[in-house]
């Protein structure tokens, strides 16, 4: 699975690039005309280690953390090039989220091939089922499976997915991306279906457009269950979902918008530059870092201004939206740097400020949609 995930990236599943051809596109800054200040949250609100998201569910809403830990890379050799000798920092980094008041972890079916839910598995092993929230996505590209039982094709795999992580139920199972051979409709009772066999709390898309979103809402409808989250690359490289108006819809119909490559794959970190430039598996918003630097410039000066870290201010900017980050984390010291991002705002000039050298982005019509 991993290796077809990192093929399509290669073929053009990157928000930012179109058609990969090796060469990177230059960026499209976002118009000073937009109102960026539209989607902040109210200035009184500060996100802290006791702030939770409520996430809507059929037969009850689950709560987390206002920031979530993405495991892609726990078990990815294709893009992350994962070792199992990591696993121990792994354990590390999510001792120390645990302790800062994030509870929330972010995996897939097709992360790693299964591996990181198995990793995700035995790292919430010997805590209370209460105590965490997980969330996994449904693996989208055909397979018989979905051939042979295109409704239930979601319930089998989530069954695969619990034996992987060990549990009895997921509190948020996401269908990962709009490109499934079932119609809406089909994908919706079979999601549907995981509700009332216990196996699901919750249920979401990702890289839907507004438009699929909204279908998809009122299918689950149908059948009583709401769709709680809509998950999208969202950073200060990609402003798509805000510009197109997405972000506002999601608030409207009380759906939460989560960002992944809520970093852009580590460009907003300060670990890349120019001359250290990220893999080129790290596709989505991938950028010259050259045309990066002003962004770098502008988050550095405030993160050195406020004394957190550069992953913080970026991490910051995202809540300050409304959204919940979800950001990859495998060290310890990873796992400091991103709750840096909590017990403190941005002020509305300082967002202004970083507004004023962002980028829009773009979507493809192979993948991100939203």
């Amino acid at each position: 699975m991993q290796h077809t995930l990192q093929t399509g990236l290669a073929a053009g599943m990157s928000a930012v690039s179109g058609i990969h051809t090796g060469n990177q596109t230059k960026p499209n800054p976002v118009s000073s005309s937009f109102d960026g200040l539209a989607a902040v949250m109210p200035e009184d609100w500060i996100p802290t280690s006791d702030t939770r998201v409520t996430y809507k569910g059929k037969n009850g809403d689950v709560q987390a953390s206002t920031l979530c830990i993405g495991a892609w890379p726990w078990g990815d050799t294709a893009t992350f090039h994962w070792k199992p000798e990591e696993e121990p920092a792994v354990h590390a980094a999510w001792k120390h989220c645990v302790s800062k008041g994030v509870n929330f972890i972010d995996t897939a079916q097709v992360y790693g091939t299964g591996e990181s839910e198995a990793i995700c598995g035995r790292v919430l092993a010997n805590m209370p089922r209460n105590d965490f929230v997980i969330q996994t996505k449904f693996y989208v590209v055909p397979q018989l499976t979905d051939l042979l039982h295109p409704t239930e094709a979601p319930l089998l795999k989530l069954k695969d997915s619990l034996k992987n992580l060990n549990l009895d139920y997921v509190d948020i199972y996401l269908v990962h991306g709009p490109i499934h051979i079932q119609s809406i409709e089909r994908i919706a009772k079979g999601m549907a279906e995981c509700v009332d066999q216990g196996l699901a709390k919750c249920i979401g898309v990702a890289n839907y457009s507004a438009e699929d979103m909204i279908k998809m809402q009122e299918e689950l409808a149908k059948y009583g269950v709401p769709l709680a989250i809509n998950q999208c690359e969202f950073s200060v490289l990609r402003r798509q979902p805000e510009i197109s108006g997405l972000l506002k819809a999601c608030k409207e119909r009380g759906i939460v918008f989560q960002s992944y490559s809520s970093l852009a794959q580590g460009r907003l970190t300060g670990k890349y530059t120019k001359k250290n430039p990220p893999p080129v598996t790290h596709r989505f918003s991938s950028y010259d870092m050259a045309d990066v630097e002003p962004v770098l410039e502008t988050l550095r000066r405030i993160a050195d201004k406020r004394g957190v870290s550069l992953t913080a201010v970026g991490l910051n900017y995202n809540l300050c939206k409304g959204i919940t980050p979800v950001v990859g984390t495998r060290k310890e010291q990873q796992a400091i740097d991103n709750c840096q991002a909590l017990g403190w705002r941005l002020s509305n000039e300082e967002i202004k400020e970083i507004d004023a050298v962002s980028f829009e982005g773009h979507t493809t019509s192979l993948w991100q949609q939203g």
